[in-house]
């Protein structure tokens, strides 16, 4: 248990620690965003405490018991609880190296128990919408240029605003269906890995965010980002994702992994602010994990971004296998022109339909048909946070500037990639195929060749080379930043069919 007594003290109340049983006792304090000036106020802060608490350990909250005063009043009011043993706190277990593999899926488990049995309101329904979540990141950004002493390096904070913003403004419909599939519930608000301790006999969640409902109102993947945030912080990724995973499992929740970073990033920035706060009190260390934590979320808002890359090319040139090499690597959706224009031809992707070039199902309406489709499902899936690659030849540029139209009002970043080899390794290639999607030969390649108009913004990927080698340089133009926390938190998507 550690020592028999000890005294602690937060802004809002104080700690004693007693035997095998903990006092907390709320101060009389009026901080804004709540007051417990009177003890009636306190007492109503005791009691909203032990019942939200029992949801997740309820015998540890054993009750509320009355302060007496020298002439028998009750002059104030604690919560009364079982006292926890230090050496398993989940942060002590991880620190150590101990394994916490099964814990934290039983944590996962009994957070995902909880998040089923929240209430629904409107009033909890208006904490997932855009405009919610955009409040709460703006009143971080605020309160943290508001302070006289800069911390973060401004031009940081400007690029995680501009991050934040650009995939909230484009993601209305993931967050509308968020709200209308009960995504949003009466959380827990304050999941860190210091209160969570893991006992034989199960895990106990303690210190649920009580004094403030509007911040216990989420989408239960934010509720679950804090724990993963808390767990990247103190050195373990990979548990952080094996604890979101976890939750996913036992949720059967859908959500793309972009919005798992971005909560995720909320969550490391408001702890980057409380650190800026402790600083401004001489606390030792925190500017220092201050700017570790705004590292931590510019790294997640990379990695959610959302992506439209197409993948260009005339036959043989090698688009198709590496656009499916990065869909793989990636995790990204992966729509390809020839198979989405067979489906609008009503036959099998690997049914031969050649013809002359502008001819049967490569006439030029039936193109400006594929492409219309290729960029309406790409809206779609961007709109809900899926990264799209597009494997097409995009040899005119009305279809690409068609692209570059859909990324600005989907608020996505395009990127555009044209593969190239040298002409004896796509003749080689053309002359092998068989039984593929492509219905492309040498003569339509060398019209498509002579047809192609420049395309000066793309990066030339030269295929000639091993699929590896290619990939890596196509990965570099994509977001190079963010490869490794991509890859941690990547969750295999593909086009159906």
């Amino acid at each position: 248990m550690g020592s028999w007594a000890q005294i602690k003290e937060t802004h809002i109340a104080v700690v004693l620690l007693l035997g095998d049983r903990v006092f907390k006792l709320k101060k009389p304090v009026d901080l804004g965003f709540l007051d417990f000036t009177t003890r009636e106020a306190r007492r109503a802060a005791c009691l909203r405490e032990v019942e939200l608490n029992r949801r997740l350990a309820p015998d540890v909250y054993e009750g509320v018991a009355d302060v007496l005063g020298p002439d028998g009043e009750v002059c104030d009011h604690l919560v009364v609880m079982r006292r926890m043993p230090e050496e398993r706190r989940l942060a002590v277990m991880v620190r150590l190296g101990q394994p916490v593999e099964e814990p934290l899926r039983s944590i996962a488990r009994m957070i995902a128990s909880m998040h089923a049995r929240s209430p629904h309101s409107p009033r909890i329904d208006r904490s997932g919408e855009r405009q919610a979540l955009r409040s709460r990141w703006n009143a971080s950004f605020d309160q943290i240029r508001a302070l006289p002493d800069a911390v973060l390096d401004p031009e940081i904070v400007t690029e995680i605003e501009r991050l934040t913003l650009r995939f909230l403004d484009g993601r209305d419909p993931l967050l509308t269906a968020r709200v209308e599939e009960g995504r949003i519930v009466d959380g827990h608000g304050d999941l860190l890995a210091e209160d969570i301790f893991c006992l034989h006999d199960g895990p106990r969640i303690l210190d649920c965010l009580e004094f403030d409902e509007r911040l216990r109102f989420l989408d239960g993947l934010d509720d679950v980002a804090f724990l993963a945030m808390d767990l990247e912080r103190l050195g373990a990724p990979r548990l952080a994702g094996t604890f979101l995973h976890h939750y996913i499992e036992f949720t059967a929740d859908p959500a793309p992994p972009s919005l798992w970073h971005h909560y995720v990033a909320y969550r490391a920035f408001v702890r980057a602010k409380v650190a800026c706060l402790r600083q401004r009190q001489e606390d030792p260390g925190s500017a220092r994990e201050a700017r570790q934590l705004a590292e931590l979320t510019l790294r997640h808002l990379r990695a959610g971004a959302i992506s439209l890359v197409l993948v260009g090319g005339g036959p043989g040139t090698g688009k198709s296998t590496l656009a499916a090499a990065l869909a793989d690597r990636l995790g990204h959706t992966l729509l390809n022109s020839d198979r989405v224009r067979k489906e609008l031809a009503g036959i099998a992707p690997e049914q031969p339909a050649a013809a002359p070039f502008g001819e049967g199902i490569y006439d030029r309406r039936r193109t400006e048909r594929t492409y219309d489709e290729l960029l309406f499902r790409a809206e779609k899936l961007l709109q809900q946070g899926e990264p799209v690659i597009l494997d097409a030849s995009w040899i005119d540029a009305e279809h690409r500037t068609a692209a570059e139209h859909l990324a600005r009002r989907t608020f996505s970043d395009l990127v555009a990639l044209r593969c190239t080899a040298p002409p004896q390794i796509t003749a080689e290639r053309l002359a092998r195929r068989t039984g593929g999607v492509s219905d492309a030969d040498q003569a339509i390649a060398a019209t498509m060749a002579a047809r192609t108009a420049p395309w000066p913004e793309a990066t030339e990927i030269d295929t000639g080379t091993t699929v590896e080698q290619a990939l890596e340089r196509a990965l570099a133009a994509i977001h190079p930043p963010s490869a490794v926390v991509a890859r941690r938190f990547r969750r295999p998507r593909m086009e159906p069919g």
